[in-house]
């Protein structure tokens, strides 16, 4: 289908951080679209394909209510980067790879130390180094751990809970993670030899691009109640590690996207873009799939899993062992999932796509850990290089809204090749070194790629999310050291 150029004219205000784009606007839409932003983004969002790619969201068979966007919105594979959709099971619902994305389970694990910031200042530069020594990083960098065929099989199928048997960790390190760090379905049959091959040596590293892994510290609290419960003081030192699954998530994907074009003619779906590409979720194409998508989640975790044990070793071979890193929370920013949400007044099965956007899940739900139960799920929101990053917690208004789902960065605005052409990574460097953020990166290309200037403002992204009430800010969090690969 040729492409419409979306204009503002194009879009309803339904308030200041919520525009729609109506059913009506094309034919083959079964709902509307909506995009969470404001007045300040509405350029800079028209300026790619990324309000193309939602309304071709919302052409998916068995789409429910709407076809959302976050307002980190920008251009994917086939979904936006901060699309949603929720397809229902029992409708013919499909599953589409590109609304999960090419890094199964990049997501974000946050630990919080029992020291401040100002009391280890002098010590910063020596735990940098100690954990991008520990922390392998970069382009297909391999790691310290060789896995064997049924080693690895054994991490796709019990995720980070397999770790826990090598004594990588802590039950709690599990407990209050997403899915308890090992999402039930997988089967580490439908990932294939290549995809594992990828995955051998990959556990515990972070791998490049947005990656990263960064000393922060707790600069502001906005709600009391919910940052005492996550464990949050001001002035407290924090580590954010985000990363995926690396190789083996990517390799799934693209061997699934592949199958299910090969296999699309026999559906009988008109897509607006073959990017969309998605198979009926009863169909064995897309049960395979889904297995093998869990799997690779689970790898994910398991990642996160191993590198914040590596982390804390680093951390107490430069600080000494009385030390404490706890954990906080570890969320997902691309993954589909089966959940039931109540839908025009009556409770639904569907198959959620997030990618580029995490859930968030209100008080008092039981898939939130006890111990945050009475505020809701801690939601995890990593900023960019010189800015802050967020501590969210899920809202009950949220639930009803986008199917209890938040946004999961700032967003970028420039690709990758616009920002090295913008600004050089020696002078980032430097800049950011001026500022008092200590930098260990490889290569200044690496830096130059996830400059801040590539990004949205995450300030006015995270307000926009806190006054939809789709999550609420519990706390502010400034870099101090930034670890990532080139």
């Amino acid at each position: 289908m040729s492409e419409k150029i979306i204009t503002r004219e194009d879009l309803i205000k339904l308030n200041d951080n919520l525009y729609e784009i109506p059913q009506s606007f094309r034919e083959d839409m079964l709902v509307p679209a909506r995009v969470y932003m404001n007045e300040e983004m509405i350029d800079s969002v028209l300026a790619d394909k990324s309000l193309w790619q939602l309304v071709n969201v919302a052409t998916l068979p068995g789409i429910k209510k709407y076809a959302i966007a976050m307002p980190d919105i920008h251009q994917g594979y086939g979904f936006p980067i901060g699309g949603v959709a929720a397809t229902a099971i029992a409708e013919g619902g499909v599953i589409s790879p590109g609304g999960i994305g090419y890094d199964i389970n990049c997501g974000v694990r946050l630990l919080v130390a029992d020291t401040t910031a100002a009391s280890i200042k002098s010590h910063l530069p020596r735990v940098a180094t100690e954990i991008f020594r520990s922390v392998p990083s970069g382009v297909g960098r391999g790691g310290k751990l060789k896995l064997q065929a049924d080693e690895i099989d054994k991490v796709l199928t019990d995720g980070a809970k397999f770790m826990l048997e090598w004594g990588y960790g802590s039950l709690e390190d599990t407990e209050l993670c997403e899915e308890q760090g090992a999402m039930p379905g997988a089967d580490a049959s439908m990932v294939s030899d290549r995809a594992k091959k990828r995955g051998r040596d990959q556990l515990g590293t972070l791998g490049s691009g947005n990656h990263f892994l960064e000393l922060q510290v707790i600069d502001k609290i906005f709600d009391e109640k919910a940052a005492q419960a996550f464990g949050l003081q001001e002035g407290l030192v924090t580590v954010m590690i985000h990363c995926g699954s690396r190789g083996l998530g990517h390799q799934t994907c693209t061997d699934y996207v592949k199958l299910m074009m090969q296999k699309l003619p026999g559906w009988g779906y008109n897509l607006p873009d073959r990017e969309l590409v998605c198979a009926p979720f009863s169909s064995p194409a897309a049960q395979d799939y889904f297995a093998a998508m869990v799997g690779a989640a689970n790898f994910g975790w398991a990642n996160r899993h191993v590198i914040a044990h590596w982390t804390r070793e680093a951390v107490h071979k430069a600080l000494g062992g009385s030390v404490k890193l706890s954990m906080v929370y570890d969320v997902s920013h691309n993954i589909g999932k089966i959940e039931t949400h109540v839908i025009d007044g009556k409770e639904t099965r569907v198959l959620m796509h997030r990618k580029g956007a995490t859930r968030a899940f209100g008080p008092g739900t039981p898939e939130t850990p006890q111990r945050y139960r009475a505020v809701g799920q801690p939601v995890l929101i990593p900023g960019t290089m010189g800015t802050a990053s967020y501590i969210l917690a899920g809202a009950t208004e949220g639930m009803q809204q986008a199917f209890g789902t938040s946004c999961h960065g700032a967003g970028r605005r420039l690709s990758r090749s616009k920002a090295k052409k913008m600004v050089r990574g020696s002078e980032l460097r430097e800049r950011l070194e001026s500022q008092g953020i200590i930098i260990r990166c490889a290569s200044d290309a690496g830096l130059a790629e996830e400059a801040p200037m590539a990004y949205k403002d995450v300030d006015n992204v995270v307000n926009i999310v806190h006054e939809s009430k789709l999550a609420y800010k519990v706390a502010r969090l400034k870099p101090l050291a930034v670890i990532k690969g080139g």
